[in-house]
């Protein structure tokens, strides 16, 4: 038996003529219900059901739903097993399976109701053992068969919790008892199945069902994407179209997911048509994962457009939009969104403020960084967490304030993680700090002995300060370890395919016309000023042989490719897998005033927009390396100044807007020989 204090008398007062919509939370309701008064003044019980149902359903803890349970033993019967069933489904909600177990045993009357009410509170705290327990308990001990509900919420629990044995044993007995004609239990095995990679169980139940409606197609659209290729999830989307079925919100927002995978700008516009046509573009769920994916996909002028088409954005909507602006190296826009944010009413969270400091990371925004880092606890609530440290540590790092970035570490009062050592560990690379380098260094191997990159960085370090036998010694341990460094690449996408580009590549079938034009377009630049930075070619050789090797960086290759192929009003945009080296960072520079082109890059931790000889960047950090390999024998700016006849009356080129047009793009993923 539960033993339950009685109500609290402090909450007497109250007024006895209400509706139960008008009170906005969990808390209120539950003290509404729970107080004598309310009951006294009913003789009826029947009268206050509603607000009985709203206190259970809306119980925000373990102890109110007791405290609700305690009045409904002094006002209510289980006999009808109504409320008892609402009160086991809270229970088992709020994860006390033993005080939902014991509410159970003692009701008298329990029917097939009474079972899914137990399986299903359960089955959302992915309890697999005490729904399967149920579920035998129901069929052998009482004698009542499961239905479809009481199925799929066994089957959901398998899914959470990845018990494929279990949820073959749930699809067996669905096939005995003979309801696998209903599509929300075949769904639910479709999506247990694809989860867990059985694709071939996936592509049976498919071909048993009569016929499939919207649910199944986004679970198809969803599992091939993840599970086999995107472009066989695009497959699926066109297999749907031609069926008839309308697409949903949530079959966009996989379609999404597939063309963030498959990187196909036109593929991404041909979606984007697809939901204007469907109507879509209003749901604010949809239109944030369309503006999502233009940034993500370099088109940021999109983005922005579909961002100021929404009426009323929502927390995400702003977050994403300010997240675009971060990785864009715009971090005076995004601080501009983040206040516009504000000023709405909109109320900010962990995840705006990871994005708001890594903006002011990548634009060298100290003194805003500090601020926000200082009141987001205390203006808005938000904790900082490993995210939040990470980025205060990197903005102060690249900034050359190693030693509050070191002491800011320090005073967390979590463990570090490798996020938050790697960001002051790239600001000792950048600065030639080799003291803590090494001693951060120490710490990534600790916590990751098998990434191959913090071993890269420390043998860079040793390369650039010119310590060739230390550097030597670390490639020797990573050879001794089997670690190997991740060769550097380029993807730029041309009708409808996605090529990829290595160093000195001579494997794609253009190459003789891109190597002729990446000679021409060098040699422009190089009357024009620019000088190869061969000090990042971290290699012990001749400078004959650096400028060589510099000259057919992937980035080179693929911007010259990009000339070659993308018409003259597009941007050319690029992804590198690798951060951006300091030599291709100025050459794209210069090549975008000289063909007078817009060249987008996507390095490793951020977009790089090259219009008129300038970088969204702002050089912030190039000119920090550049400083650093420099300092003692050459000028820190010679190969960051254009000459005059190139820029403007005031000596700086001009900074141009994004192309606002674009092609419409079908829904075909081509072929990607090259990838």
């Amino acid at each position: 038996m539960i033993r339950l204090r009685s109500c609290s008398s402090s909450l007497l007062n109250f007024p006895f003529h209400f509706r139960t919509h008008q009170i906005q939370s969990p808390q209120c309701i539950y003290k509404l219900f729970t107080q004598k008064a309310f009951h006294n003044a009913h003789s009826n019980p029947q009268t206050p059901l509603s607000a009985l149902i709203s206190a259970i359903s809306s119980c925000p803890s373990v102890s109110y739903c007791r405290a609700i349970h305690a009045c409904v033993i002094k006002s209510y019967s289980y006999s009808d097993g109504f409320i008892g069933d609402q009160l086991v489904s809270c229970y088992a909600k709020m994860g006390s399976a033993e005080d939902a177990l014991n509410l159970f045993d003692e009701m008298p009357k329990r029917d097939l109701v009474s079972w899914n009410s137990l399986i299903s509170g359960f089955s959302r705290r992915g309890y697999v053992e005490k729904c399967l327990n149920a579920l035998f308990r129901m069929r052998f001990e009482v004698g009542i068969e499961p239905n479809e509900v009481t199925l799929i919420s066994v089957v959901s629990a398998c899914a959470s919790r990845g018990a494929v044995d279990e949820g073959m044993h749930i699809h067996g007995l669905a096939l005995k008892l003979g309801l696998l004609w209903e599509p929300k239990l075949v769904n639910s095995l479709i999506n247990l199945y694809g989860k867990l990679g059985y694709l071939d169980a996936v592509c049976r139940l498919i071909e048993t069902m009569p016929m499939q409606n919207v649910v199944s197609w986004n679970l198809m659209i969803a599992i091939h994407a993840q599970n086999v290729s995107a472009a066989e999830g695009l497959n699926c989307f066109n297999l749907m179209r031609r069926a008839g079925v309308y697409p949903a919100d949530g079959t966009v927002v996989s379609l999404l997911q597939v063309c963030e995978n498959l990187e196909l700008g036109k593929l991404a516009e041909g979606v984007h048509g697809v939901i204007i046509k469907c109507g879509l573009s209003a749901n604010v769920r949809v239109a944030t994962g369309v503006l999502d994916l233009y940034a993500k996909l370099g088109r940021l002028d999109y983005s922005l457009e579909v961002f100021k088409e929404l009426i009323n954005p929502d927390k995400v909507a702003w977050t994403a939009m300010l997240a675009g602006y971060a990785t864009h190296g715009y971090g005076q826009e995004a601080v501009e969104i983040f206040e516009n944010m504000v000023r709405k009413g909109v109320q900010p969270d962990h995840v705006t403020f990871t994005h708001l400091l890594s903006a002011c990371s990548h634009s060298g925004l100290v003194k805003e960084g500090r601020n926000y880092f200082n009141i987001m606890s205390e203006v808005y609530g938000v904790e900082p967490r490993l995210d939040h440290y990470s980025c205060m540590v990197d903005l102060l790092g690249r900034s050359g304030l190693l030693n509050d970035a070191y002491e800011l570490i320090k005073q967390m009062p979590m463990e570090p993680n490798s996020g938050v050592w790697g960001a002051i560990f790239g600001a000792c690379r950048m600065y030639g700090n080799i003291e803590l380098g090494k001693e951060v260094a120490e710490r990534l191997f600790a916590l990751e002995p098998s990434d191959s990159r913090n071993y890269i960085m420390l043998s860079n370090m040793y390369s650039a300060a010119g310590l060739w036998r230390d550097a030597s010694q670390v490639r020797a341990v990573m050879k001794e370890k089997g670690l190997a460094r991740t060769p550097g690449c380029s993807f730029i996408e041309s009708r409808n395919e996605i090529h990829r580009f290595v160093v000195g590549d001579q494997s794609h079938p253009e190459s003789v016309r891109i190597y002729a034009k990446l000679e021409e377009v060098i040699g422009k630049i190089r009357k024009a000023g620019f000088v190869s930075q061969t000090e990042f070619i971290l290699h012990d050789v001749e400078e004959a042989v650096k400028e060589d090797m510099i000259s057919e960086h992937s980035e080179k290759l693929a911007i010259a490719f990009g000339l070659l192929v993308i018409n003259a009003g597009m941007p050319i945009i690029i992804t590198k897998n690798l951060r951006i080296c300091g030599d291709c960072h100025g050459a794209a520079k210069f090549i975008s005033l000289i063909e007078k082109r817009t060249i987008i890059i996507r390095d490793s931790k951020r977009f790089h927009h090259f219009t008129n000889g300038v970088c969204t960047c702002g050089d912030y950090c190039m000119v920090v390396q550049l400083f650093v390999s420099h300092v003692k024998s050459k000028p820190i700016f010679k190969y960051w100044q254009l000459p005059r006849e190139l820029t403007n009356a005031s000596g700086e080129p001009q900074r141009q807007s994004f192309p606002k047009n674009a092609e419409a793009g079908n829904l075909v993923a081509g072929s990607c020989p090259h990838r």
